[in-house]
């Protein structure tokens, strides 16, 4: 008998062995001493929609499912470990109420009790469990985007440049119909209000809707926050298609995230017996805060619409026209919405189309009854994989994007580059699908001739490496330090070192030998154009900043690697407005016109692959901003909706939203 089964059967003998027999001990100690891996996964329990289809008999079963959650270890260290709030790596919870004038006890969701039911129990009337779901759906999305762009996220620095290491959460912020990501606090914010009576059918009246429980409105809000800090001048209002582009991207992220719950895929699909072009919750975007408010069914629908005239849902049938003649962002958003849906039905159909053949002996048509399981959980699947593709393209696509001036179209281009760089060979035709989507909607981009996937491709710059040459020689120096593994902050330091000694590189040294260079970058080294700024530095220099540095490794579905670095260079003129400089009794009223480039490199060689350029001097689309402006200075525009003062321009959310629940209270 070993001396562990000794032990073991001295121990059933006499409990007291520990002490008699020390040299036994040290041995037990041995065994016991293994450490026990962390969890990759913290289980936590949320809503897949939002509280009312978990009162509704045929959705209470799939709508309380378990987010897996990235584990973050608790941590008796000062400011790292998740602590009670939840406050984690890139989250903090605090949960106050203005309104009441009080604090709801944080919830710790390493508390042992909590942590052997998978979180706490779903429950509206419950402030810890509103702190659960926020983290839940907020980390989960997070995670989505790092899948997808290759790197760890980092939210907009704050003022002076600052590294913002968590987005604050306040669960119960606002006492209205309203949810809102604030880039001047770098926070989400979420209202409560009680429920309209003018669908007493649907709702109940006067009962208290939160919208932190509504899994679309806080994916929605995340990724407000995640896109500004990829891209802080996408929340200008430079043009029809700017903030309708960050609630379409928002509403596109909640959307697709509904494929990763396989219950609800499951019995949805069941239910529609796999068509996804009728109306089913997959496709509808923030249920309960659109019946509360009075609408007929969801607040957005990528598949139906409410016919003003009548009331009911009605197919959304594409038209072309549109995209022509919709200004509001939200209905404008729409339109991209529903041509990345679009193009996922189409894929979806495709894959499934020999399931279907197969299930009907070839005729297409389903016999009647209720789809056999084995199907069901066949179609899902194709469904969730169909999904989960076209969401990383769109968000993979942002790195392809202009940093400045967005419009559905430069959108469109970026897509269908993202995807041809990581998937060579598109055999299954998901980009004509997306490009056949897009084209059903009447968005096309400015400058193509010919809509083909190699036409819309972005084209490669080779003819300007010999101009690149000396700023790829200087990059290369800092290489090295791209390829540490590094937490968000120490990436966020680095990256804006290396970006600062560029900076002051082009100025002193580099930029005259860069002036071919700057025609590719879209920016300007004199001062022959209106309302260039300035650098306090150097004076006979105009200024620009580098925007970002974001090193980015992807892998494809076949296995191979894409290792890039994705540079941004920004460059700001201050013009005046015409009508405005013609009135000599008040000061001109200006508008920042910007122009860069988005610099996508090889991150082994640093050669330089693409230049997705908005350029500085370009009259033309200055000459669209000038309109645009124009525009929103008339009675009932834009401006006046949602821009009523300096506050309402530095909340820009909050304003916009607002205004879609209150055209129904």
């Amino acid at each position: 008998m070993n001396k562990q089964a000794e032990y073991q059967q001295a121990i059933l003998d006499d409990p007291s062995v520990t002490k008699s027999k020390p040299e036994i001990k040290v041995r037990h100690k041995h065994f016991a001493g293994v450490e026990t891996p962390d969890p990759p996964f913290r289980r936590l329990r949320g809503y897949a929609f939002d509280p009312s289809l978990s009162t509704r008999l045929d959705t209470a079963f799939v709508n309380e499912i378990i987010y897996q959650v990235r584990w973050e270890k608790k941590s008796r260290k000062r400011d790292e470990g998740l602590m009670p709030g939840p406050v984690g790596e890139y989250v903090e919870v605090v949960d106050y109420d203005p309104a009441s004038e009080c604090f709801y006890n944080p919830v710790d969701l390493s508390d042992e009790l909590i942590l052997a039911q998978d979180g706490l129990m779903p429950s509206e009337g419950n402030p810890q469990f509103h702190q659960q779901m926020v983290y839940a759906v907020i980390m989960t999305t997070i995670a989505n985007f790092e899948r997808a762009l290759g790197r760890k996220a980092l939210w907009s620095a704050g003022k002076n440049f600052e590294f913002v290491r968590r987005l604050r959460v306040y669960p119960h912020a606002l006492r209205e119909a309203n949810a809102y990501y604030s880039p001047e606090k770098k926070a989400l914010l979420f209202g409560y209000f009680p429920a309209s009576g003018m669908r007493p059918g649907k709702f109940f009246p006067g009962g208290m809707v939160f919208t932190c429980l509504s899994h679309d409105i806080i994916a929605h809000e995340t990724t407000h926050a995640l896109l500004d800090g990829t891209y802080a001048h996408f929340v200008e209002a430079s043009h029809p298609d700017s903030l309708a582009f960050h609630e379409a991207f928002a509403d596109i992220v909640a959307l697709f995230q509904h494929f990763t719950f396989r219950d609800v895929l499951r019995h949805q699909i069941g239910k529609t017996r796999g068509n996804l072009k009728s109306q089913n919750l997959l496709g509808e975007l923030a249920q309960q805060f659109g019946e509360a408010i009075g609408n007929y069914g969801a607040l957005r629908s990528a598949i139906v619409k409410e016919n003003p005239q009548t009331g009911q849902l009605e197919r959304f049938v594409p038209d072309p026209d549109d995209y022509k003649t919709i200004i509001e962002p939200h209905g404008r958003g729409a339109i991209l919405v529903a041509a990345v849906f679009d193009a996922f039905i189409a894929i979806y159909e495709r894959r499934v189309a020999d399931l279907l053949r197969i299930a009907s002996s070839g005729t297409g048509i389903l016999p009647e009854g209720e789809l056999h399981p084995d199907l069901v959980n066949r179609l899902a699947e194709e469904a969730a994989r169909s999904a989960q593709h076209v969401l990383n393209v769109c968000i993979r696509a942002l790195d392809y994007c202009p940093p400045v001036d967005i419009n559905f179209g430069d959108y469109l281009r970026a897509m269908i580059t993202a995807d041809r760089d990581l998937v060579a060979n598109d055999e299954k035709g998901y980009r004509i699908a997306i490009i056949e989507a897009f084209r059903g909607r009447g968005i096309y981009p400015r400058d193509i001739r010919v809509l083909s996937t190699e036409s819309l491709c972005w084209p490669k710059v080779d003819e300007a490496q010999r101009f690149f040459k000396p700023l790829a020689k200087e990059l290369l120096t800092h290489l090295s330090e791209f390829s540490l593994p590094l937490d968000r902050h120490a990436i966020f330091l680095k990256t804006e070192r290396i970006s600062q000694r560029l900076n002051m590189w082009i100025k002193s040294e580099g930029y005259r030998d860069l002036r071919e260079f700057s025609k590719v970058a879209g920016i300007r080294f004199d001062f022959d154009l209106v309302g260039m700024r300035r650098s306090k530095k150097q004076p006979d220099l105009p200024t620009f900043q580098i925007h970002s540095l974001r090193p980015a490794r992807r892998i494809g579905p076949d296995g191979r690697t894409l290792n890039q670095l994705i540079m941004s260079i920004v460059q700001t003129r201050d013009v005046p407005i015409p009508d405005q400089a013609s009135n000599a009794k008040s000061k001109p009223r200006t508008v920042k016109f910007r122009g860069g480039s988005t610099l996508i490199l090889d991150l082994a060689t640093m050669r330089l692959e693409y230049a997705i350029t908005k350029r500085i001097d370009d009259e033309s689309r200055l000459n669209r901003l000038l309109t645009y402006q124009n525009e929103l200075e008339m009675g009932g525009s834009l401006r006046a909706t949602y821009f009523k003062d300096l506050d309402d321009m530095r909340e820009p959310f909050a304003v916009l939203h607002r205004s879609t629940s209150e055209e129904r209270l």
